[in-house]
């Protein structure tokens, strides 16, 4: 198994690297053949094949060691379905260890490894110093591969539970739902206050255009009552000898003359 072991520092500790290997379930004899690279740089490239490692170990006292541009190198020399831990040591107490594990977690998954999994944090109280530990691995395919999908041939049966109660979707409705809606008569005469009465009137219609006849006036002067001078609606009293609204009683402007039933009925 090729395994890199990676740091920003000048050297390497190997109990962290022993540490951190257990971590990854590796056997400590892999060690003695592991690759060893110290002050490694976060916009270096690395002198290694593409997909020449099973395992990478990052280990750095800084937060924002890796930077995405290594991250990308490591990345490319890892094998696929390789294991990748980032290992940040001896970080202050006081730092915000959740915003760390979340940039380094998008990090790693803007890079396009795969599981993120953050190993629960430690931190020596006596030291003031703390500990974040992240692995993740690299697909198990190629950038560029291909492989083809398997077709259903026909659809995929589906198993009814005759046990199940099913509900009855028509109790769910109402009496007021089961309603039909009213909708307006086609040609009624009330539809539209330009439109004459039908020939067999029922609505009262025919009786109101004949009386309205009878005292030389038009529909259109009754509904929307207008005056030159603005008196005709007071009353007879205020109303020129002209006026065509004379002998009818007081209104206002612009509003339905209202007519009695007995308007035009004789006294006697």
């Amino acid at each position: 198994m090729a395994m890199l072991a990676l740091t920003d520092d000048v050297i390497l500790p190997f109990n962290i690297v022993s540490s951190s290997m257990n971590v990854l379930e590796l056997e400590a004899d892999g060690l003695d053949n592991a690759l060893i690279m110290t002050l490694a740089s976060n916009s270096g490239t690395l002198p290694l094949d593409s997909s020449s490692m099973d395992t990478v170990i990052v280990i750095s006292k800084a937060r924002d060691f890796p930077a995405a541009p290594l991250l990308t190198e490591i990345f490319r020399i890892m094998k696929p379905d390789g294991k990748v831990l980032i290992h940040l040591i001896e970080l202050g107490a006081d730092l915000p260890s959740d915003q760390i594990l979340s940039s380094l977690e998008r990090k790693i998954l803007v890079t396009g490894f795969l599981d993120p999994e953050a190993i629960p944090q430690q931190l020596d109280a006596l030291l003031g110093i703390q500990s974040i530990q992240v692995k993740a691995k690299k697909p198990f395919w190629k950038v560029g591969s291909s492989f083809s999908l398997k077709a259903f041939k026909g659809l995929p049966k589906v198993q009814i539970d005759n046990d199940m109660d099913l509900i009855d979707e028509d109790s769910l409705l109402t009496e007021e739902d089961l309603k039909k809606p009213q909708l307006p008569t086609v040609g009624d005469c009330e539809i539209g206050s330009s439109r004459k009465a039908c020939k067999n009137c029922t609505c009262g219609r025919a009786e109101a255009e004949q009386k309205v006849e009878k005292l030389g006036l038009t529909m259109e002067q009754l509904d929307n009552p207008q005056s030159a001078c603005g008196s005709c609606g007071l009353g007879d009293a205020f109303r020129c000898s002209t006026c065509p609204y004379k002998g009818l009683p007081p209104f206002k402007l612009g509003e339905k003359v209202s007519l009695s039933d007995n308007f035009l009925a004789a006294d006697i």
